[in-house]
């Protein structure tokens, strides 16, 4: 723990940070059972790289269906990621590869440095995805563009990947962990009702029909500003005690 942002750090750095069944696991145990102090996290990489993906020398001979619930287990480890109790900010340097791009696409922001480079292999090796990058990848840069990376082995780098949307924030190498902790110590102070909207409502508005989705926003609207907490900050602001939005 950072103060009220958890800090959770993967330690594989001579796997460059690959991704095996017992990390997943432990990814899966962390996020389901956070601190209840926590407000906010972080997820990096020991080492040179953030992730370099599935640990292809622990694949296993798989039949379908063993290999469809392995495909699960790696769903309900990053879903723990996805929709937990906190904002996830990572922070990304060097491979963000297969698996690995699949857990950065599982947070909320992310943050990288001008080493990290972006890439899904498994269509050239023979496999498929399968911990929800088919699912969270696209909504980030398109179906086409994942279409290609896989179907070419196509790489992008640190800026392109910026461009197109695997990452929200550019910064100089070396910095990233440093500016994702500075947004989640941000993120920590906000209302936890108005994160939980952000991280919960916000995705399934997006996947709604516009007339479902206002619904629903008008219910997760009325509930957050419902809340003590938000009564408290709106009327600090309308006292003149709370800084009003300036430009950057």
């Amino acid at each position: 723990m950072h103060g009220a942002v958890a800090v959770v750090r993967l330690c594989r750095p001579a796997k460059r940070n690959a991704l095996n069944d017992a990390l997943i696991e432990a990814l899966r145990d962390v996020f389901q059972n956070l601190p209840p102090e926590a407000r906010a996290a972080v997820i990096h990489g020991e080492g040179q790289h953030f992730c370099a993906g599935l640990d292809l020398s622990e694949l296993k001979e798989r039949d379908a269906g063993q290999g469809m619930h392995h495909s699960r287990s790696w769903h309900v480890a990053l879903n723990a990621v996805e929709q937990g109790p906190v904002p996830v900010v990572c922070a990304l340097h060097g491979a963000v590869v297969g698996g690995g791009l699949e857990l950065a696409s599982a947070s909320h922001i992310r943050v990288a440095d001008e080493s990290a480079f972006y890439a899904l292999p498994e269509g050239t090796r023979g496999i498929f995805v399968g911990g929800g990058g088919s699912v969270r990848v696209p909504k980030l840069i398109g179906t086409a563009r994942m279409t290609d990376m896989m179907l070419t082995g196509r790489v992008y780098d640190a800026q392109e990947g910026e461009r197109v949307g695997f990452a929200q924030y550019l910064v100089p190498t070396g910095t990233a962990l440093a500016k994702a902790l500075e947004l989640a110590q941000r993120i920590a102070t906000n209302a936890p009702l108005t994160n939980f909207a952000l991280t919960h409502a916000l995705p399934r508005i997006a996947e709604q029909p516009a007339d479902h989705g206002f619904l629903t926003e008008a219910l997760m609207c009325a509930i957050a500003q419902a809340a003590p907490e938000a009564k408290a900050r709106v009327r600090a602001f309308l006292d003149g005690k709370a800084a009003k939005v300036q430009k950057a």
